[in-house]
């Protein structure tokens, strides 16, 4: 375990200088179309450090749930040959895969998982401004039934570790389209897509090392050249205060909870997805598709 947190360490220190050399690049190009905000690096930054504080405190629902699961598991699985080593890999991709579709679709994972697509510009520093919220949610969950089959915990942790960091380099603008390893694994310009706030764009692309799952369970959106991707929330957060981006989306689920007029709609408003009302009318990813798809719609917009 120890070796572990020096990796995490180690990897997550490298990712960062990578990211603010980037930065500094990015903020001396004098033809890009607009200027680089350094805000957006320092957001990151105070959510990574907060993170960091917080994996030294016993707070984090995975440990007790993953003992409890692996406690009562079926089989006792070893990873000792190249086999089993890919079959944790597509497992643990199966799993990624519904972890990041819920925390899309499901407004309780959403207000963490909103953090990380808080930031208007898409740079590398996004990869780790991933929600100071996430170890309280119980996001282990979808990732319990590896556990279960037999496979350690600290052996599936550090397998979502690697799947995370493959993720780092895709948060980027400037790696075009990369042939035929498009189909299969998960790139720049699919990762691109599912940044966007564009209305055709959301809710797509969830995987994390592959898009397989992504074209077998029709998430996947191909990035399109008339179609440039704008980076952010649907609704932009503008704050740069590292307090208001984190807990915003918590705030608002809990004043929308506490303002139910039923106890049915207070669940519907932590189940439902993101944007959902009780009388129709939201902004849900379906809604806001059939509103753009009806005949004003481009003159409403351009209005």
């Amino acid at each position: 375990m120890e070796s572990f947190t020096e990796l995490l360490l180690f990897v997550t220190g490298v990712v960062v200088v990578i990211s603010l050399i980037e930065a500094v690049v990015l903020s001396r190009n004098k033809n890009a179309a607009t200027s680089f905000a350094w805000y957006e690096v320092w957001i990151s930054l105070f959510d990574l450090a907060v993170r960091r504080l917080m994996a030294l405190l016993p707070v984090s629902l995975a440990t007790p749930l993953f003992s409890f699961v692996y406690d009562h598991r079926i089989f006792t699985v070893e990873i000792n040959s190249a086999l089993m080593v890919f079959a944790l890999f597509i497992g643990l991709e199966f799993c990624y895969y519904w972890y990041h579709r819920a925390s899309h679709r499901v407004r309780f994972f959403w207000a963490t998982h909103a953090v990380h697509h808080s930031p208007n510009q898409l740079t590398l520093s996004t990869a780790y401004r991933l929600g100071v919220t996430g170890k309280l949610t119980g996001t282990t969950l979808f990732f319990a039934p590896l556990v279960w089959l037999g496979i350690k915990p600290e052996v599936v942790m550090l397998t979502l570790f690697l799947n995370l960091m493959y993720q780092s380099w895709l948060h980027t603008t400037y790696i075009p389209k990369l042939g035929w390893f498009e189909y299969v694994f998960n790139t720049p310009s699919a990762h691109r897509v599912h940044h966007a706030s564009n209305v055709d764009y959301l809710d797509a692309n969830y995987g994390g090392v592959l898009i397989i799952f992504d074209r077998l369970f029709g998430t996947y959106v191909e990035e399109r050249a008339d179609e440039p991707c704008r980076y952010g929330l649907v609704t932009p957060t503008t704050s740069r205060n590292p307090f208001v981006v984190e807990f915003e989306h918590w705030a608002t689920l809990i004043r929308d909870v506490v303002k139910a007029k039923s106890p049915w709609i207070a669940i519907n408003h932590v189940i439902q997805p993101p944007g959902w009302l009780p009388n129709g009318g939201g902004e849900m990813t379906e809604e806001l598709r059939r509103k753009s798809k009806e005949p004003n719609a481009c003159k409403v917009a351009s209005g």
